[in-house]
């Protein structure tokens, strides 16, 4: 590619012009990888039309991974969780071709829910914000919360008078990820609340949950069987239910690391 200096520019000048289009057209990729650029254009003798998309693909690429970022820690995950990590040897309950499917996140988009029901160190959390990311990832709004943390801030928010306005955004985002349902007893007033946000929610936008309780147990979380049916009707209606099991292959795991030649515990 032969360089050409527009309106008898150095080149000096020209990178200082480039430099400060840039910035007024926040460019930042642009402006950070153009010497590099320009110089592997030089180098592989690229047409001008050849050069002018490299350039504008690697900012599209790094907006694309600046905003997944953004998206990632708008959703408040409380770790970092990737489907990759994920041992399907260590659980055969999970389909790893299930779960290949809801990674594409087509039942985001179709506002449908998602259940992951078993016991503690199964994995749901691990898939809930794995499954979350994916999502975050391709652009949804995602926000993740415990369960209780939920019912606590609409109980403030409606001794506050702030209620409708909360229950708003939580309605507002893509996929609303629910921790730990079913590990403390709800009295009617927050189940009625958070019935509300998953009324809110309903076939609009999805709703995934991370259960240790069956749904038969539910009722020792909801206390009224009616509000307890309704609620269990929004999570599971046109949606998936995926059993994690009964068998911590956390705890599994701890045991196996441990010395096997250790003297035993009086």
């Amino acid at each position: 590619m032969t360089a050409t200096r527009p309106r008898g520019m150095t080149d000096q000048a020209a990178e200082a012009a480039i430099d400060q289009a840039c910035r007024l057209l926040r460019l930042p990729t642009i402006r950070r990888q153009f010497p590099d650029l320009t110089q592997a254009a030089t180098r592989e003798q690229m047409t001008y039309l050849g050069f002018l998309a490299e350039l504008l693909l690697a900012e599209c690429d790094d907006r694309d991974r600046r905003r997944s970022d953004r998206q990632i820690k708008a959703a408040g995950f409380p770790r970092t969780k990737a489907l990759r990590e994920f041992d399907y040897t260590a659980n055969p309950h999970v389909d790893p071709a299930t779960i290949h499917t809801l990674a594409a996140c087509d039942w985001v988009t179709k506002g449908q829910p998602l259940c992951l029901i078993g016991d503690s160190g199964t994995g749901k959390s691990h898939l809930l914000i794995a499954l979350g990311t994916e999502a975050a990832m391709k652009g949804h709004r995602v926000r993740y919360t415990l369960a209780t943390k939920l019912v606590n801030e609409l109980v403030e928010a409606a001794d506050e008078k702030q209620l409708t306005k909360t229950i708003a955004r939580y309605g507002r985002v893509d996929l609303l990820c629910i921790d730990e349902l079913g590990y403390m007893e709800l009295d009617r007033h927050g189940a009625e609340l958070l019935f509300q946000v998953l009324t809110e929610r309903e076939e609009k936008n999805s709703v995934a949950i991370a259960s240790n309780e069956s749904f038969g147990g539910w009722t020792k979380t909801f206390t009224d069987p009616r509000l307890c049916a309704a609620i269990v009707d929004r999570l599971t209606f046109g949606g998936t239910i995926i059993e994690t099991g009964t068998q911590s292959y956390r705890l599994a795991h701890t045991r196996a690391r441990a010395t096997p030649n250790s003297p035993p515990q009086n």
